[in-house]
């Protein structure tokens, strides 16, 4: 099915006999279920028989939306957790039970990513390499040499929107042993399916493009057959679940969310033109410019004219102090700390998203302190370029 079909139906309208058909998924509130026997709660409970016995372990609203979710990505399964970095923590931890405890992790990833990394896994007695993901031939030593259990990246990555092979650096995965997880976020299923590539696991922020209006905090953990038991497993450990609530919303969104992607798409690559001849703009990084070092790449992996909904660029000549102005004139725009909502956001990295990163190690990943990244909105485009123009 067409993706925009798959958003609207898939997932919904489960048939309970002789009870009438809902047409959308109820929210289910229940924190725990029971049956007619004891019989029957013990197969539940032993994964005998299908059905629900305690919402930390699965839920009726949950299971309609990782439903959903699993057909827009192709995915044997899907978890819905938390947040989003609760997905990535647990799809990690997932990932590590039985391999090598070291990550092969892109160099080019969100700050809090690496701060996962470094001060969560390191400290349990997991190693960390970074390697520019982008260049094949270093990702093919880096795994030689290190024979991580896990390689790491993002789909289009945050903040530069610099796009790996990844279905080339999942054959290197796969060759290894290793367990390639992606974080689709940026690209959405709209643009890329990590696991058709070949990927192991899918995961992304359900706060973003998915739910779509800044009114949910979550994460999806999008896996193959081989790592959702394991997946699933912690998760009824841990307990990082999504509530049934949040799950209706991002639901709700999921079902105009290729529509409102779409006119994202449009409206961010009129954004990156207009900035790219703008003399107050310095660089802009945008897959569908011809600048872009990934071209090739992106021809091969994305849809025709379709790049996602973000927008870099750097203010030319301006230092923080500067940067702070151009924030502070926005008019429509929302200076805030997210993206993909339906509203155009902009967010200063080096305060923000990539805030952890010493500043030294930023300016080698090439984010520099005039970095702005634009998360371009559903509005019309005439308006949104005349607050950029206003505000530069």
């Amino acid at each position: 099915m067409n993706i925009h079909t798959k958003a609207v139906h898939a997932g919904d309208r489960k048939r309970q006999p002789g009870t009438p058909i809902p047409v959308t998924t109820p929210i289910h509130t229940a924190a725990s279920f029971f049956y007619d026997s004891m019989e029957s709660i013990d197969k539940v409970f032993a994964q005998e028989m299908p059905g629900y016995a305690y919402s930390r372990y699965d839920n009726p609203t949950n299971a309609a939306l990782e439903e959903l979710v699993s057909s827009l990505e192709s995915a044997h399964g899907t978890l819905a957790t938390a947040s989003g970095m609760s997905a990535l923590q647990i799809a990690i931890t997932a990932a590590l039970i039985d391999r090598r405890k070291h990550v092969l992790a892109a160099n080019a990833l969100y700050g809090a990513t690496v701060k996962l990394l470094q001060q969560v896994f390191e400290p349990f007695g997991t190693t960390n390499t970074f390697v520019d993901i982008c260049d094949l031939d270093a990702v093919a030593k880096a795994i030689e040499a290190e024979k991580p259990g896990v390689i790491l990246m993002e789909s289009i990555s945050n903040p530069l929107l610099r796009i790996g092979q990844i279905d080339k650096i999942a054959e290197l995965a796969r060759a290894a042993g290793a367990c390639l997880i992606v974080d689709n976020t940026f690209a959405t299923p709209a643009l890329i399916r990590p696991l058709e590539l070949g990927a192991h696991i899918s995961l992304s922020s359900a706060t973003k493009y998915l739910s779509g209006h800044g009114d949910v905090i979550g994460g999806l953990v999008c896996c193959d057959e081989e790592h959702f038991e394991p997946v699933r497993a912690l998760s009824r450990i841990y307990g990082p679940i999504l509530g049934p609530f949040e799950c209706y919303l991002t639901m709700r969104g999921i079902k105009t969310f290729p529509l409102r992607f779409e006119r994202q798409n449009r409206n961010a690559i009129a954004v990156a033109h207009h900035l790219s001849s703008h003399s107050k703009v310095e660089n802009v990084y945008f897959p569908g410019l011809p600048s872009h070092p990934d071209q090739s790449t992106t021809a091969r992996l994305l849809p025709p004219d379709n790049f996602g909904a973000m927008v870099s660029f750097e203010i030319a000549g301006a230092d923080k102090r500067a940067v702070f102005q151009f924030f502070d004139k926005l008019k429509m725009i929302v200076p805030a700390t997210s993206l993909g909502d339906v509203h155009t956001m902009a967010l200063y990295p080096a305060i923000a998203s990539h805030r952890d990163i010493p500043p030294k190690q930023r300016a080698r990943l090439g984010i520099r302190d005039n970095l702005v990244r634009v998360s371009v909105g559903i509005e019309g485009i005439e308006d949104i370029l005349a607050d950029l123009d206003q505000a530069l």
